[in-house]
């Protein structure tokens, strides 16, 4: 059957239109793509998280031989809770030379040119593939590229580059910051406010704990590597939350934190630093009044930092494409650094402005879909 045929910007409409924000299903894109790909022949594997309403897609465009190309994208966004939106964030508006929506920069307009392109792959007649790899929650620690990795790592045919469609305007970068975050639970004691004595106030605990983490962060910024910006570890407490009430004795107090750490940092020798404060410094005083009080951290996301590879394959070949002789570096984490450490040379080069990632009446420029597009053809031709 002959299959749909989008334009970039209809293809962009498209996957604006799903809500897939990582809370939620990424399955009804992730089944559009599919039929879509299906009714131009191609055939997809998906691979479900454990709860089945999430699910990465992978399929090839072009021969199953050596030396392909995987473009990869994350299909998932962020809440546009509490934001103030001009327009509806989940139906593409244009004013003023730009393309307003969530996701347009952070980054499905990536995939979609680039599946828009589907049908000028299939007439070209490629000598070499060209793989989708489409993930789901990206936004909340890349929890699906482990398994798309191991996938990539298990095809029978090694692509030769990996590119992560990350916005960076198109320039290239080889290097990103490793991301370890955490939450960490405060357990103390409840008892009336007027007998302090008699309780353990996690949130009390709990502040120390943070401002130990401030100093850290303070301390983090000696050791710098000017190419990231800022250009040191970084330290974050994202979320706090603790307490029933004015009048009683706080029994759990919980909050979130991270580690971007540049390279020649270990984010378990920063943990261990954290572990041995609370287990030296606080909980002794917690438990002479308590002895099941407690503080308990769990690793909630770990990103591997992408290094460079000066000379890799992908950096050679996109270099090339992009029209480019220099590499940057960004202080955010992508999927990269999960394919790189899958064996497969990897960077990053995609549209739009991580700047405009995240916030209200999020937009990508024009000209970037079409700097983006003509990236693509490019890659066409060099596979073709």
């Amino acid at each position: 059957m002959p299959g749909d045929s989008y334009t970039p910007r209809e293809m962009i409409e498209r996957l604006i239109a799903f809500d897939t924000t990582s809370r939620d299903s990424n399955l009804e894109l992730i089944h559009f793509v599919q039929e879509y790909l299906g009714n131009l022949g191609i055939a997809c594997t998906l691979i479900h998280d454990e709860t089945g309403a999430k699910a990465n897609l992978f399929a090839t465009v072009g021969p199953q031989v050596d030396g392909g190309v995987v473009l990869s994208g994350h299909t998932d966004v962020v809440p546009v809770d509490g934001q103030d939106w001009h327009t509806d964030p989940f139906s593409v508006a244009e004013r003023d030379g730009r393309l307003y929506g969530r996701g347009t920069s952070d980054m499905k307009s990536f995939s979609a040119i680039a599946l828009a392109l589907v049908p000028e792959m299939l007439a070209r007649g490629l000598q070499r593939p060209v793989h989708f790899a489409l993930s789901y929650d990206e936004e909340v620690g890349c929890l699906g590229a482990h398994s798309l990795v191991e996938h990539v790592g298990g095809l029978p045919v090694r692509p030769q580059a990996v590119i992560v469609g990350e916005p960076t305007e198109m320039t290239v970068v080889n290097a990103h910051k490793g991301c370890h975050s955490y939450v960490t639970t405060v357990t103390g004691l409840e008892a009336h406010s007027s007998a302090t004595h008699t309780g353990v106030n996690s949130i009390f605990y709990a502040a120390e704990l943070i401002s130990f983490l401030h100093r850290q962060a303070q301390d983090l910024q000696t050791e710098r590597n000017e190419r990231y910006d800022p250009p040191y570890t970084t330290l974050h407490v994202g979320t706090v939350h603790g307490g029933t009430a004015q009048n009683i004795i706080p029994l759990e107090t919980r909050f979130s934190w991270e580690f971007r750490v540049i390279p020649g940092h270990d984010a378990d020798t920063l943990r261990a630093g954290f572990d041995r404060f609370a287990a030296e410094e606080l909980l002794p005083r917690m438990r002479a009044v308590h002895p099941d009080a407690d503080i308990r951290t769990v690793q909630r996301a770990s990103v591997r930092a992408l290094v460079p590879e000066d000379g890799s394959p992908a950096e050679t070949l996109v270099l090339a494409l992009a029209g480019s002789n220099q590499t940057f570096a960004a202080s955010y984490a992508t999927e990269a650094g999960m394919f790189q450490g899958g064996g497969v040379p990897t960077v990053i080069c995609g549209p739009g402005s991580i700047r405009e990632a995240h916030k209200p009446n999020e937009f990508i420029e024009l000209t970037q879909i079409d700097a983006c597009e003509a990236f693509l053809r490019r890659l066409i031709d060099h596979l073709a």
